[in-house]
């Protein structure tokens, strides 16, 4: 388990260090800091995401307090660090009646054979591109960072 969460700590580590990155202030181009009371303050904050865009990546800060829809994206590779609460998630499957939603991204009315994660805090879990996922039961709250790596 240690392997898993230090490989995607790397991964993440050489996404955010190899593409370029608009600076978190002042828009320059290069590394990326963003102070912890900022983050956290991000999860309340409407219209706060991405935390931190990139060309190729993105950070984002998430709060869920009621189950999603189920999610395909296409092109992009989702890596969550759950900082907090906890939840039910259904990964991989197949989905059920796909539909387009917008480019690139598509809803289902079910998945079917999907694996089923007790998400806490501390956990990490990466979804790969094309992989349905689906938070069907959040336990009164979740906070969770997500690393998104987009594929051109």
């Amino acid at each position: 388990m240690r392997l898993v969460v230090f490989g995607v700590a790397a991964m993440a580590a050489f996404l955010v260090s190899t593409a370029p990155a608009r600076a978190a202030e002042g828009g320059k181009v290069g590394q990326t800091y963003v102070e912890n009371q900022r983050v956290l303050d991000n999860f309340d904050k409407p219209n706060g995401n991405p935390l931190i865009p990139g060309d190729g990546y993105a950070v984002q800060t998430n709060k869920r307090v009621k189950n999603g829809n189920i999610e395909i994206h296409e092109k992009e590779t989702d890596i969550f660090h759950i900082m907090d609460g906890s939840a039910t998630i259904i990964v991989g499957g197949t989905a059920v009646e796909p539909k387009q939603t917008r480019p690139f991204q598509l809803t289902a009315k079910d998945i079917q054979g999907g694996q089923s994660y007790d998400l806490k805090k501390g956990d990490v879990l990466v979804i790969p591109a094309g992989t349905p996922h689906w938070f069907k039961q959040v336990n009164g709250s979740i906070h969770y960072l997500t690393i998104k790596s987009i594929k051109p």
